[in-house]
């Protein structure tokens, strides 16, 4: 356990160096465009909708009203369609953040672990493992998965404590599942894989959950943007290209952890060069006596 905690703190350091390179931040961009234009697909088809029936939500829920007729004595009568235009915010940007990172499975993290393998485990010999079919059913999978964890878990968004805790877990186990795999496909066999994942899954699902916190901060930039609507063109881009480098950082991550637990694993199971060779003998039956005869 303990090498496998200095095995993660070495590798998330790692990842944070390699977050300053070139390659990285160009690669970043792709789920930054990717999400700029979902979000700007789904508002155009679904924000005044979405918002409007979250609000008729809110202004129908008997609890509620007092606190909207006092805000409203206060020259506040936006107040319901503020937190309704926040509530959908924060509903759609799991659903977009599953999207993405399903891309950023399927293109982004091998291109960002090819890189890690090209400069750090050039001579780790490559099993291929698993195909790209095979990657994109597993991510495609582990994503159906995720969101039907969402939508069982909607109820608990309305509670704020919750949702500070079920939505960076649920993208914490999908970025496990995703990045895991994806780091593993071209290097280890099938075998070995599953190997590293018993072995390692408690420091494997503690990156995804870090992981999943690090990506709700930009949900906090993108709310920001709401509230402060001057500064919105501003916020939530750069909440999004946060949230590329923060998938960036994810796929780098767990690239230097499976990568070196591949290589650690194989060298435990190398045959070591200082055994002392068994010399090697056989036996002569001479006239019903056995005889030992060593070469």
């Amino acid at each position: 356990m303990l090498a496998s905690m200095n095995l993660l703190l070495d590798s998330f350091w790692r990842a944070l160096a390699y977050c300053l390179h070139k390659r990285v931040i160009v690669w970043s961009l792709l789920p930054l465009l990717t999400m700029c234009l979902l979000t700007w697909v789904l508002g155009y088809f679904f924000w005044a909708d979405a918002v409007q029936k979250v609000q008729n939500l809110l202004d129908g829920a008997g609890w509620l009203n007092s606190i909207w007729v006092w805000l409203q004595a206060r020259g506040m009568s936006y107040a319901s369609e503020l937190l309704a235009s926040i509530l959908v915010v924060l509903g759609a940007m799991p659903v977009l953040v599953v999207l993405v990172l399903l891309l950023v499975g399927l293109f982004m993290a091998p291109v960002l672990t090819h890189l890690v393998a090209e400069k750090r485990f050039a001579q780790l010999e490559k099993k291929h493992g698993a195909s790209f079919i095979a990657s994109a059913v597993w991510s495609v999978g582990a994503a159906l998965m995720a969101l039907l964890a969402l939508v069982v878990t909607l109820p608990l968004w309305v509670f704020p404590p919750l949702m500070l805790v079920v939505g960076p877990l649920i993208w914490g186990w999908l970025t496990y599942r995703v990045m895991a795999f994806d780091a593993l496909s071209e290097h280890a066999s099938k075998d070995e894989r599953r190997s590293l994942f018993v072995r390692h899954r408690m420091s494997l699902i503690l990156m995804g959950v870090i992981c999943g916190y690090l990506g709700a901060a930009p949900g906090i930039v993108w709310v920001s943007g709401l509230i402060f609507l001057a500064a919105f063109w501003v916020l939530i881009p750069i909440a999004i290209w946060i949230y590329a480098l923060v998938i960036a950082f994810s796929a780098l991550w767990f690239a230097h952890f499976c990568l070196a637990a591949l290589e650690q694993m194989r060298a435990e199971a190398a045959p070591s060069s200082t055994e002392p060779q068994v010399p090697f003998a056989r036996n002569r039956v001479d006239g019903g006596d056995a005889v030992a005869i060593t070469h």
